[in-house]
């Protein structure tokens, strides 16, 4: 059995749909139900719902051999884990944006809101900027209007959530989409399992572009 960790929401069921179409389908998993855990015996595949940020952890730590984990996920926790394709799919980008009205003086430490502290610190370490970073989990985009922050560093897909905020990305720091990503000792002991499912997976990607 390959145990596969999906991320809940729309782009699990859009990852689910693709690994249906390469042949390893388990109609249960899109079935109104509380359950979690759905299997398919006959094509040898365990699925499970789990949190999109927390699919890294389960398969860092073996209760998933394989999982869909967002590049922003994987770069911000870099966990112990390979990743093996780039499905094409739940595309974003991560960028730094600030008020219209912006504008940066290297004499003084740069104020960033953000939750991905992480991404931030390297990215701003790469400039040799000093900065201050402030988390926060909510909808961050009040913080440099309230004065919280001079900056944000976050997710931006259509852009609209900036743009009725008054804000606008100053910088792109990394383009981010789901990667199918594996636990190292499955790799190793389940070699040919988890090939066969990414060749099959690759195939149907590659059928869409």
């Amino acid at each position: 059995m390959l145990n596969i960790a999906l991320p809940k929401g729309r782009l699990g069921e859009k990852v689910y749909k693709i690994f249906e179409e390469a042949g390893y389908e388990c109609p249960s998993v899109l079935s109104n139900s509380r359950k979690l855990i759905f299997e398919n015996e006959k094509k040898g595949v365990r699925y499970f719902w789990v949190k999109p940020s927390d699919v890294a952890i389960y398969v860092e730590r073996g209760a998933a051999d394989i999982g869909v984990a967002g590049k922003d996920i994987i770069e911000e926790y870099s966990p112990e884990v390979y990743e093996l394709l780039d499905l094409n799919m739940g595309k974003c980008r991560m960028a730094v944006a600030a008020p219209k009205t912006f504008k940066d003086d290297p004499n003084r430490t740069l104020r960033a809101a953000t939750k991905f502290k992480n991404i931030a610190s390297k990215y701003y370490a790469s400039q040799s900027r000093d900065i201050d970073i402030i988390e926060l989990n909510g909808s961050i985009e009040i913080a440099p209007i309230l004065g919280l922050s001079d900056v944000i560093v976050d997710i931006v897909e259509t852009g609209t959530t900036l743009k009725e905020n008054d804000l606008e990305v100053i910088t792109e720091i990394m383009r981010i989409s789901a990667r199918l990503i594996s636990n190292q000792t499955s790799y190793r002991f389940k070699n040919s399992e988890i090939t066969a499912l990414k060749d099959a997976v690759a195939k149907v990607i590659a059928s869409k572009e």
